[in-house]
């Protein structure tokens, strides 16, 4: 599909799974290993770009008409892995959040209750026939969320000042890159230890709640999958001297530890400098 425009798309983080060849029957194996030896590939801008002119239509469309057959792919350790798009069932499960993040008027005028109604029901019909189906990726919207970093450490963390701006692709290729990278085993030990002292020094709250969820969303996968924490088109609303200084997985990190050992201010030092950080990323998206 070609590409829609050169526009660069900001605002989206995402959690991704990248998952071995051999995770997947055939003949999906086979689609992804004559995918990834392709010379170009599409990135989650074109995604991204793709989604909103399905809402120039009208009626708009709420979820691609047919599941994407793109992929993020990888290398680890000379084995091949993919991160399959899965755009329309992403699509779908978000459409169960939007009332939460737009009002009804602004969610009407972008996608009118008729057609976010057939969505809903064309979803519930292909989950009857899919009932074990769950995406490669998560996304978040003007932020990280904090439990994300708990999989992750700051060794693990990559930041690329990228080449400066410019236009079209080109922006793009030279952009910023911010993200994380680790082994899936690493990942759902970290969750554990975490949950572990959670849960002994905090009430039930949403911290816990959203390390409960993405737990049980990587026991899903392949042991020998990589997990990557990719901070996507923040970087292009983030000043570079923020970009730079982001060190969010290792406060996350230390606040854990001081809870671990008993030291309270420790941990609110580490968690005061979180909300800091990020209160800035949600102040830009009330100025938007």
């Amino acid at each position: 599909m070609p590409k829609v425009s050169s526009l660069i798309v900001p605002y989206a983080s995402y959690l991704r799974v990248y998952e071995p060849l051999a995770a997947f029957p055939e003949p999906e194996r086979g689609h992804w290993y004559r995918y990834a030896r392709r010379p170009e590939r599409p990135s989650y801008q074109d995604e991204l770009r793709r989604s909103l002119a399905d809402l120039l239509p009208v009626p708009p469309m709420a979820v691609p008409v047919q599941e994407s057959g793109d992929a993020f792919v990888a290398e680890v350790d000379g084995v091949l892995c993919v991160c399959p798009w899965r755009t329309r069932l992403r699509g779908w499960e978000a459409l169960g959040d939007l009332a939460e993040e737009l009002p009804a008027l602004v969610l009407d005028a972008a996608l009118p209750e008729l057609v976010r109604r057939q969505a809903t029901q064309d979803y519930e019909r292909w989950l009857t026939r899919n009932p074990d189906a769950r995406p490669w990726i998560r996304t978040s919207t003007w932020q990280v969320p904090l439990h994300w970093f708990v999989l992750v450490s700051d060794e693990e963390r990559e930041y690329d000042k990228g080449a400066g701006s410019g236009g079209g692709s080109r922006a793009e290729k030279d952009a910023p890159v911010l993200r994380y990278r680790t082994p899936m085993v690493q990942a759902r030990r970290r969750v554990a230890r975490a949950l572990r002292t959670l849960r002994d020094t905090l009430d039930e709250g949403p911290l816990i709640d959203g390390l409960v969820d993405v737990g049980r969303w990587l026991e899903e996968f392949h042991p020998r999958s990589l997990v990557e924490l990719d901070y996507g088109g923040l970087v292009h609303v983030l000043p570079a001297g923020e970009l730079d200084g982001d060190h969010s997985a290792a406060d996350v990190a230390e606040g854990i530890e001081a809870l671990r050992t008993g030291d309270g201010p420790g941990a609110g030092e580490a968690y005061g400098r979180l909300v800091e950080r990020w209160r800035s990323v949600r102040d830009r998206r009330s100025a938007n």
